[in-house]
């Protein structure tokens, strides 16, 4: 049942803090990246922006709090975006764009994926908001008690419900065959429900889809060490080499004493003092995540660093011989985020960190970074950790360090944790679901690639591994500066959908 949200009036507040703990700086480059490049392809007089028929409708469905139990009669409202300016009539593709960790806008279905594939096959394009994140949002915050109803199989249940709501309510012919979009998590869950539900959808196309939860996830750095050292993006040997060097100069000042640390402080733009080793490691974190995040969204539009400009900052001679020149890079790195990111500072408080995520006021988690933490505690692990030689960050924050954010935040013990992760594993399926007309979509700078499937499971489980592609670039919006394997990439979705659309009017054309 389509409702509007009389309730859902308040504006929800991106965290007046200096950027935090690793994971949720990674968050925080995601929006401003997703927001630069949404505002950017959807003004007026942009290609898909123009004329009245170009305006996204917003739309509201009403949906079970608690799906699996049918006496639960509580319900929450969930946010969904329609672009129907290429529909061609009532039997045409539906191209459903599912939401992840964060908020949806119109841009969700303006531009990049699936937008930009509509106009060939005439198809209406939807996008369906994540329960718990953006706008919708159930009422009573967000305790623990409530966070119970969120999880991957609570999401998959409400695209099934929205599939057969939305069905009825845009006048879909039961013939339409609906391909589901997703990038990152939401690239797992796009998998998961043509997994799950193959009767509701016919395919789907999973980017940077991390299949393979894992608690700790050193894997992660291994991959920015390599990205660092490619030719092609501008990495190279010394570059990772410099990257090592700034990280040790760093580590070298907090071990210094008090007045060292306090220097630091001053010179990286720290919010909080360095004198507690958990504010020291939470500082670490955050300047792992902003050399990893660099190297995540290599490329990418509203990127505040490309690894060209990171290795180039590194790697230049800065005059200054009171510090090493890869510190001083490092230094200069740190002020261009902060200064495109909005933020005055970055954080290296711990306490600010927990007191942050134990907020249960959903006006002051506006990127969702307490619901976030919470699905990595319950199903995913996903900690990013520097381990062995060829990491060329500090040790710390170590595995246990993370976990702890579990304990204090929730009363998550680390065997829980694992516990959980297995669980996952075992009811999806990991790196091998058994989905069938699945296109995995990956870029090799991507560390988040050695979790999703980067090489066919069979003739209808195509895998894309796209050279020098960073987190999702599939998905965003087509530039002119775009490279050929990434041209090519994407003409080799086009074709895969071409595939497998044609195959479902083909047994159309034979049942009549």
């Amino acid at each position: 049942m389509a409702v509007k949200a009389p309730w859902l009036g308040f504006l929800l507040l991106v965290s007046l803090w200096g950027l935090s703990a690793p994971a949720l700086l990674l968050r925080r480059l995601r929006e401003h990246i997703q927001n630069f490049q949404e505002s950017s392809n959807t003004h007026p007089g942009s290609v898909l922006g123009h004329g009245p028929g170009a305006i996204p409708k917003q739309g509201w469905l009403e949906q079970p709090l608690d799906p699996f139990n049918a006496t639960d009669r509580r319900i929450f409202l969930q946010r969904y975006w329609v672009n129907d300016q290429h529909r061609t009539g009532q039997d045409a593709p539906v191209f459903l764009h599912i939401g992840g960790e964060g908020s949806l806008g119109p841009g969700s279905v303006m531009t990049g994926h699936p937008a930009a594939l509509a106009p060939a096959w005439g198809a209406l394009v939807i996008s369906l908001e994540h329960r718990f994140y953006g706008l919708s949002m159930p009422a009573g915050g967000l305790d623990v008690a409530l966070l119970h109803y969120l999880s991957s199989r609570h999401a998959l249940a409400d695209v099934a419900s929205a599939r057969q709501a939305l069905s009825g309510l845009l006048n879909v012919s039961s013939s339409s065959p609906w391909i589901c979009f997703g990038g990152s998590y939401a690239g797992s869950l796009a998998t998961w429900t043509r997994l799950k539900f193959p009767h509701l959808v016919f395919a789907a196309v999973a980017s940077s889809a991390p299949l393979n939860a894992v608690v700790d996830f050193s894997a992660y750095n291994q991959v920015v060490a390599r990205s660092l050292t490619q030719v092609t993006i501008g990495g190279s040997l010394e570059c990772l080499a410099a990257a090592s060097t700034a990280f040790a100069e760093v580590e070298r000042l907090l071990r210094a004493g008090l007045a060292s640390q306090a220097v630091l402080r001053e010179e990286l733009g720290a919010c909080g003092s360095l004198d507690l080793i958990e504010d020291q490691a939470e500082l670490l974190g955050a300047l792992q995540a902003l050399v990893g995040g660099t190297v995540q969204y290599d490329g990418q539009a509203g990127s505040p660093l490309s690894v060209r400009q990171l290795c180039g900052l590194l790697l230049r001679t800065w005059g200054n011989r009171n510090h090493s020149t890869p510190y001083l890079g490092l230094r200069r790195a740190v002020q261009r985020v902060l200064r495109s990111m909005g933020q005055k500072c970055l954080s290296s408080s711990r306490a600010e960190t927990v007191a942050q995520l134990r907020n249960t006021e959903p006006q002051v988690s506006g990127v969702g970074d307490r619901q976030w933490l919470y699905q990595t505690c319950t199903e995913f692990g996903f900690y990013v950790t520097c381990e062995g030689l060829q990491c060329p960050f500090s040790q710390l924050p170590a595995l246990p360090f993370q976990l702890d954010l579990c304990e204090q935040v929730f009363g998550l013990s680390p065997s829980s944790v694992a516990q959980a992760v297995a669980q996952t594993n075992s009811y999806y399926g990991g790196q091998s679901p058994g989905a069938t007309q699945v296109m995995f979509v990956n870029g090799d700078t991507d560390p988040w690639h050695v979790l999703s499937v980067t090489q066919d499971l069979g003739p209808s489980e195509p895998a894309l591994l796209i050279p020098s592609a960073s987190h999702c670039l599939d998905m965003a919006p087509m530039r002119p500066s775009d490279s050929p394997s990434l041209r090519l990439g994407r003409q080799k979705i086009f074709q895969q959908l071409q595939v497998w659309l044609k195959d479902i009017r083909r047994a159309r054309t034979d049942e009549i």
